[in-house]
Order: C-alpha cells, then structure tokens, then sequence
C-alpha cells in the first residue's frame, strides 16, 4: 500500500488477509486451474478447485469486496479497493474467487443501483451469492460500437412486453454455462437525441430468439469457459418489468457503469504487470547467456529498471483517480480516470513484452505472461478504445483552457 494515500485500518487489514490467502490458497491451484482449461473435455465447464476457493473466500469474508454499498458488499471506498484489486490481479482468474471478476462486477453495481425490488430478488441476490454468472451486451458487430450512441439493437415495446432485435458481439461471460441473465443495450426511443435513444433490459439467457451465433477468439485465446460470443436476438420477448431504470436512460447507465468498471480493470492490470515485473527478476538472476547472467546485461537491467517506473507512475494516477472517484462521483474523476484507461493498459503491454523478450521462446509459451500480453492488449479497446479516451482528455482540457478553468 502506498503512504501517500490514506487507506482505511479496515483495508489493510483485508488487505493482509487476502495476501495470504493468495499465497496459500489462489497461487498453488494455478496448475490445476490451467490444466483444467487446457483439457478439450473439461474447459468450458465449471473448474471444481476455483468452486472450492470460492467456497473458502466467502468463508474467509473475503467476499464481493468491490462494492462500497455495505449492505451488499463490503463497505469499502474506491482507494481502498484498488490495492486488493491489484492484489487479486496478479493472478488472472483470482478475482472470480472474491466474487470481484468483471462482468459480473459492473452488473451488480447497476443493479444495486437502478433495479427495482423484483430485479435485485431475482437477479442481483443470486449474483451477490455467486450462484449465477452475467453478462452485458453493448457492443455490436455493424457499428462503431466505441460511439455508443451508434449502438442500433432494437428494444420495441409490445403491450406489457419489450421486443428485441439485433446483433451484439464480443459479449464476455456469455459463454459460461452459469451465465443466466443479460444486461441488453439497445434503442427504444429513435426518435430522442442521441444520448436519449437507449435503454438497459433484463434478458434471461435462455429466452426464445435468443441465440449464441459463435465464440470468439482474442489473440487465440477462447477464456473458457467464460469466452466471448456473438449473440443474435429475433424477437425475444421479455417482460417490461425487465427495463433497468427508464427508457433513454441506457447511455447515462452505461456512464455510471463503465466508471467503476474502468478503474477496477486497470488496478488488476497493475498487478498483473507487477507479476510480470517480479518473473523478470527473477529470469535475469537465474538465466546465464554469453557467460554472464541476463542481470549483468545493461539492455535487461534497463528494462527492469524502465518497468518499475512505469509501474510505480501508474499505481499512482490510479490511486488518485480512485480517491477523486471517491471524492467527486464518475463525473467529477472523468478525466482521471480516462487517464489511468490510456495509461495501465499500455504500461502493462510493455511491461508484460519486456518479461516475453527476457524469457525468450519460453517466454512465448508460458502460460501466465502469454495470457497476460493477450489480457492488456485487448484492455486497450475494452470499455472504450485508447482513442476515444484520448480525445475525450484533450477536449476538455482545450475547453478547460477557453473557459479560463
């Protein structure tokens, strides 16, 4: 934890608690967990060890730590998180065991936000138990889904019903046999201005019309059996009961979603990266090549070097943006944490690079730094591409400087 941010005594006692639980229990499974994902037999079913750590971090109250709601998760601010954040992500499944593993994250925090009773009974309390597994269905395959006002998914309404029609893909979790319920952006009034169009559903995965086209890969990767997948609706019916807030309100939702959702991305990429770091290290030390270890040359000592600092710098405009999310809301911290979107992604792609190029051709097969590169290099576009937040910094920075702020 850093001593330039005061975190709570009730962090850093979580946060010691969850260190050895990472070390005792998390880390000595992930041989198993890869073997798991690695059998064409078992790999997109249910991994038992990871049910069986679930079972033990809820016992541990290590439990949907993510949400600073204290009635549903466990009280904490933003700052205090982010270190147990970055803790969890150092292993790339961990988060999934604390019940703290993106979709499912985002969805619980519209639901306890914006769900009406039945929505939070049916849906999030399952959620917050670990029973089920989500997804969130924004983007789409025939529009630059980075603009969101472009997203064109139909949501018609039908007497007591809501009809959808369309096409999403890349929709993360999706895949998983415990996914039971959708989140669905789409368009319910055309007619609105942009930012008024849109709307959130409820669809439950195994609603008629509803149906899974193809997985897709990232890099070669399929992350089963969560995977991402193309999801093609022809008129699924759902309840209107099933609309999340009101209709023209799915864009300000997906604001107040994607807010949190960002932040926490970018702390676990800091500790992927930080593992990285740490593998780096240690291959320098160990591996011997033109009659000297790799730490005696001053090419690898300079990207050790150069991968601390920008690890460092990134933690640090993380955790200032979380403390401004803390203090000033999803609006007041927009700049900041459109920052730390550009920033750790990238930082981690150069970081984990380093780590291939140190280790070599192992390097390329190493399960951990290959999924990690893949992981950080698709982060770059998750939640809005580099570039949409790069824009979005500079325009308000140029109007900032017009308006004399």
């Amino acid at each position: 934890m850093s001593p330039l941010f005061p975190f709570s005594d009730r962090a850093r006692e979580l946060d010691a608690r969850l260190a050895a639980f990472m070390a005792e229990r998390v880390l000595p499974a992930e041989a198993e967990v890869h073997a798991w994902a690695s059998e064409p037999a078992t790999r997109w079913t249910v991994c038992p060890r990871i049910e069986t750590l679930k079972s033990e971090a809820k016992a541990a109250g290590l439990w949907n730590l993510f949400l600073p709601d204290a009635t549903h998760g466990a009280g904490l601010s933003n700052l205090d998180y982010a270190p147990l954040a970055e803790r969890m992500g150092r292993v790339l499944w961990a988060s999934e065991v604390f019940n703290c593993n993106a979709p499912d994250t985002g969805n619980m925090e519209v639901l306890a936000h914006f769900g009406n009773a039945e929505q939070k009974a049916t849906w999030l309390a399952p959620l917050l138990r670990g029973e089920i597994r989500s997804a969130f269905a924004m983007t789409e395959p025939d529009v630059a889904s980075s603009d969101a006002t472009n997203i064109a998914l139909r949501i018609r309404r039908d007497g007591d019903h809501y009809v959808l029609d369309g096409r999403k893909w890349w929709i993360t979790g999706a895949g998983d046999p415990r996914c039971r319920i959708l989140i669905v952006m789409g368009v319910t009034t055309p007619q609105a201005e942009p930012h008024a169009r849109h709307a959130m559903v409820l669809v439950p995965m195994d609603t008629p019309g509803l149906r899974v086209v193809r997985p897709l890969e990232a890099l070669g990767f399929d992350d089963a059996p969560g995977g991402h997948v193309e999801l093609e609706f022809t008129d699924v019916r759902v309840p209107a009961s099933n609309l999340i807030g009101g209709e023209g309100q799915g864009f300000a939702l997906a604001q107040a979603r994607l807010g949190p959702g960002r932040i926490h991305h970018c702390m676990r990429t800091i500790g992927m990266a930080q593992r990285a770091l740490e593998t780096m290290v240690a291959r320098a030390q160990t591996r011997v090549a033109f009659g000297k270890p790799l730490g005696a040359q001053g090419m690898v000592q300079e990207a050790i070097a150069l991968s601390r600092c920008e690890i460092e710098q990134a933690r640090l405009l993380t955790l200032d943006a979380a403390a401004q999310l803390d203090a000033k809301g999803n609006k007041g911290a927009k700049d900041a944490i459109g920052m730390i979107k550009i920033v750790a992604p990238r930082m981690a792609c150069a970081v984990v690079d380093r780590a291939i190029q140190i280790h070599g051709a192992g390097g390329l097969a190493d399960p951990f730094l290959s999924a990690a590169y893949t992981g950080a290099r698709c982060l770059r576009l998750a939640d809005g591409p580099d570039e949409v937040h790069i824009a979005s910094l500079a325009k308000g920075m140029l109007k900032g400087a017009r308006d004399g702020r």
